[in-house]
């Protein structure tokens, strides 16, 4: 495929975004937003209600999803960080050249790198600059992200620090780049010649995870062997790639009800919540350095922990979020994780999940199995709560279905078939080439084994 450009079924010509400039547009800009009372989002969002799965509940294995352990919905939040980076927060006239980029959302690992040694010199190791800093915990071990006095992370999105897991797989990538820069210098390689080969191999190892490994548990292989040999159904663009706020506010939020009630950090300690407990924005102690054998699948290892099924129910402490995340509220719907995103899609204008697949070609499904009637609304469905409902229905909330599946896949291939510096547009037949790659294949377990951290 182009790397500059989406193929699309004639048969939706017309009917979708094909928006040039800026990061985000539509992918149904004629289709109408759906109209629904801000009370039955409360109704269905609130502390207490049907979305607010109890803790016993959750812990029930019957609603874990054996198919994805449980550390992809936190690798799917750091690939979210990745592509919205928000280039307002450049400050330094050197960025100027690079802030094209910044403004393209692409899968190349600039959550990580920001906008270079040149803009961000307290990413790297004075004693060696090729080097990403690694911090030190309360145990003298590197086994955090660097930060400054007062606790605040040194990294390229302060989002990658809003709970300790995302910022120990934060880590995780910063070793991957050291350990592959350890590899350059055995070659010789040194100084910028070894930084942009160290990113461009790093990127397009977690570019080939993205593709080969998040997209198949979360969406199935069918559908990703499906969109790239028949092309594209609904996301298109001309130019630049965006984000389709369909994509952003509504589809890819499946991993929010994917989040256990507690986990098991590493052999020691274990039965933390998120928030609470794990909140970020402070030190990791030596105590709760994730042992990353308990959230990806490692050869020789115990299993890990499994990942939640993709239902219409997150687990408590999504529904109640302390005011650190939150921040002063006057309602307390506003600590509800779930009633923050279906009002969002309120706010964004966005189509029903009917109305969505009704323009791709299938039968919604019916008001019945979606039980908002029992709410006493007969209307259509909110696009988010649709997604997850769908996987339910579809997949027994093992996998995304048909219209969920389809939206997250397009645009994650799509963003990679738009960016002239993936591996798929400079190199389509490339495949990965560092130590630990099997078979042709290549990991997140082998990541971070790789990087040392497993």
């Amino acid at each position: 495929m182009s790397g500059h450009s989406c193929v699309i079924s004639p048969r939706l010509k017309g009917t979708l975004s094909h928006a040039s400039g800026g990061k985000y547009g539509r992918m149904f800009p004629n289709l109408a937003p759906l109209t629904i009372d801000d009370r039955m989002l409360q109704t269905l969002s609130r502390s207490g209600s049907s979305m607010d799965l109890p803790a016993a509940a959750f812990e029930d294995p019957a609603s874990d999803n054996g198919r994805i352990p449980a550390g992809f919905p936190f690798f799917g939040q750091f690939v979210a960080h990745d592509l919205t980076r928000d280039p307002s927060l450049l400050h330094h006239h050197a960025a100027l050249k690079e802030l094209q980029n910044f403004r393209t959302p692409r899968l190349d690992l600039e959550v990580v790198y920001g906008a270079g040694a040149l803009v961000h010199p307290y990413f790297y190791d004075l004693h060696d600059p090729d080097k990403f800093l690694i911090g030190v915990n309360d145990a003298g071990q590197p086994d955090d992200v660097p930060r400054n006095t007062q606790g605040q992370a040194l990294i390229g999105d302060s989002r990658n620090d809003v709970h300790m897991i995302i910022s120990q797989l934060h880590l995780a990538f910063l070793k991957f780049h050291n350990r592959i820069v350890d590899q350059l210098h055995q070659r010789g390689l040194r100084g910028d010649a070894a930084l942009d080969e160290a990113r461009r191999l790093a990127t397009w190892h977690y570019q080939w995870i993205v593709v080969h490994e998040f997209l198949p548990l979360n969406v199935g292989e069918e559908m990703v062997e499906h969109i790239q040999h028949d092309g594209h159904l609904i996301y298109a663009f001309q130019g630049q790639p965006f984000i389709p706020v369909e994509f952003a506010d509504a589809a890819y939020r499946f991993g929010h009800p994917q989040i256990r009630t507690t986990y098991q950090l590493n052999d020691r300690a274990g039965g933390f919540t998120i928030f609470p407990d794990l909140a970020g924005m402070r030190p990791v102690p030596a105590a709760r350095a994730i042992d990353w054998t308990w959230f990806f699948a490692l050869p020789g290892r115990r299993p890990p922990q499994a990942s939640k099924r993709i239902t219409a129910r997150l687990a408590h402490s999504l529904i109640d979020l302390p005011e650190s995340i939150v921040g002063e509220t006057e309602r307390p719907e506003d600590h509800s994780l779930a009633y923050r995103d279906l009002e969002r899609g309120l706010k964004c204008d966005l189509p029903s999940g009917e109305a969505i697949a009704r323009v791709i070609g299938l039968d919604p499904l019916p008001k019945d199995a979606l039980g908002l009637r029992a709410f006493g609304w007969d209307g259509e469905t909110p696009l988010w709560y649709y997604v997850l409902k769908e996987s339910e229905i579809q997949a027994g909330g093992e996998r995304l279905g048909e219209v969920g599946g389809r939206i997250v896949a397009e645009v994650l291939l799509g963003l990679l078939e738009g960016d002239p510096r993936s591996y798929r547009n400079v190199d389509p037949h490339w495949r990965p080439t560092l130590p630990g790659t099997r078979n042709g294949e290549f990991t997140m377990a082998d990541l971070l084994a790789f990087a040392g951290v497993a």
